[in-house]
């Protein structure tokens, strides 16, 4: 049913529950999982503009992603299911909904921070827009 499963992270505690529930799903299923960071920069939102004087070197985006990814691995078992590293620079909601398409996903699993429906829709919670917008299931994990 389930053979890719992609999850977003920022290392946060919801996103290290979201994870934790995709593994269930990748091991009853035999998925494998493909954890994804997206370093946000403004650029990504806005386009290049020299005036935000903001230079962030690829190393370091690099960097930030891995950490992040080491920071929701840590103390989790994931023996015997494969786990897919990625980072990718750009606007959250926009890239995991192009990596649902380009990996094949069949299921995202994303944390929610719970700011509820009225806050939610104010902030523009990026879960919304991947729940919205996604064309495969996606599992909230509060």
């Amino acid at each position: 049913m389930f053979k890719r499963i992609l999850v977003a992270t920022d290392a946060s505690e919801y996103s290290r529950r979201a994870f934790k529930t995709a593994l269930e799903f990748a091991q009853k299923f035999q998925a494998e999982i493909v954890l994804l960071f997206v370093a946000y920069t403004p650029e990504a939102y806005w386009g290049y503009n020299s005036a935000y004087s903001i230079q962030i070197t690829l190393e370091e985006i690099e960097e930030r992603g891995r950490l992040t990814i080491e920071a929701t691995l840590e103390g989790i078992n994931t023996q015997n299911i494969p786990v897919k590293k990625k980072v990718i620079q750009g606007h959250p909601s926009t890239i995991i909904l192009e990596e649902v398409v380009t990996e094949n996903i069949d299921l995202v699993v994303m944390g929610s921070h719970g700011y509820g429906p009225i806050a939610g829709a104010v902030l523009g919670s990026v879960s919304q827009r991947v729940l919205r917008r996604a064309t495969c299931p996606v599992l909230i994990v509060k």
